[in-house]
């Protein structure tokens, strides 16, 4: 049996197995590879990392808070890895862990539109906000950061060049085409909007939202978005893009998205 997992602290939310397993039946591979969810504190990610190998793993891939951590624990890791300074992906093959980064591409791939000459807001400064601020500049979009610490944004928006934003009170959504939440605010149903320091009544059809975040019902970020009659984006299509990039990056196979999202959505 190939293993795969994801790796987070906490990690129970996730529907990353339902999908990637539902799109391994899909593909005839379920006999062969089994997905699972794995809890592995901070503490621990360097041991389990250094025996995934003799566990029968072939790749996982690695949620909060470990995105940055793994990519210094992988033995090579892919240009766009490097660049971003974060990987949630990583292939195991003997001694050998390779780091990649499909966070980026598929946020781009979940945009219905390309966000080049567009302005954009990303909330965050984890891993998850280096692969969106480096994909979107990356695309020629017009990035701004936000964080609730404002050193972290700035050390962010200082290694990609980017700008930030401070707000005492409201950020000031509506000068911005594209607002991208990638803060745990909202995941798993928790977390309300005020926490994002965001004003529903600016919110717009003109605007492009995307929540990273998802739980067993719409965040309210989604609701109000939508209520706004915004472009939205939410965390399970993220979830199904970045999840399709990595698929391919184990089985080089192309995934089957409409699987993936049934699974998730089911």
């Amino acid at each position: 049996m190939r293993r795969l997992a994801v790796l987070g602290h906490p990690v129970s939310h996730s529907r990353s197995p339902a999908m990637q397993n539902a799109a391994l039946e899909e593909l005839g591979l379920g006999e062969q590879w089994r997905y699972e969810a794995i809890d592995v504190e901070p503490a621990e990610l360097p041991a389990f990392v250094a025996a995934l190998d003799d566990e029968g793993f072939v790749g996982v891939n690695l949620t909060v808070p470990h995105k940055e951590a793994a990519l210094e624990l992988a033995s090579e890791a892919s240009d766009r890895a490097k660049a971003i300074g974060a990987a949630n992906t990583l292939s195991v093959d003997g001694e050998t862990i390779s780091a990649e980064n499909t966070d980026a591409p598929g946020l781009i791939a979940a945009l219905s539109s390309s966000p080049s000459g567009r302005r954009a807001l990303v909330l965050g400064a984890g891993g998850a906000a280096r692969a969106a601020v480096w994909a979107l500049a990356d695309a020629g979009a017009d990035v701004a950061i936000w964080n609730r610490t404002a050193e972290r944004a700035e050390a962010l928006a200082k290694d990609f060049k980017a700008k930030t934003i401070e707000a005492d009170g409201l950020l000031p959504a509506a000068e911005f085409d594209l607002i991208i939440n990638t803060t745990t605010v909202g995941m798993g149903g928790g977390g309300r909007m005020a926490e994002l320091h965001l004003d529903p009544a600016v919110l717009s059809p003109e605007q492009a939202i995307v929540d990273m975040a998802y739980g067993d019902r719409e965040t309210e970020l989604v609701a109000t978005a939508r209520e706004a009659g915004a472009t939205v984006v939410d965390g399970l299509e993220v979830l199904v893009r970045q999840g399709a990039e990595s698929l391919r990056v184990w089985t080089r196979r192309e995934a089957p998205l409409d699987a993936m999202r049934r699974a998730v959505r089911g």
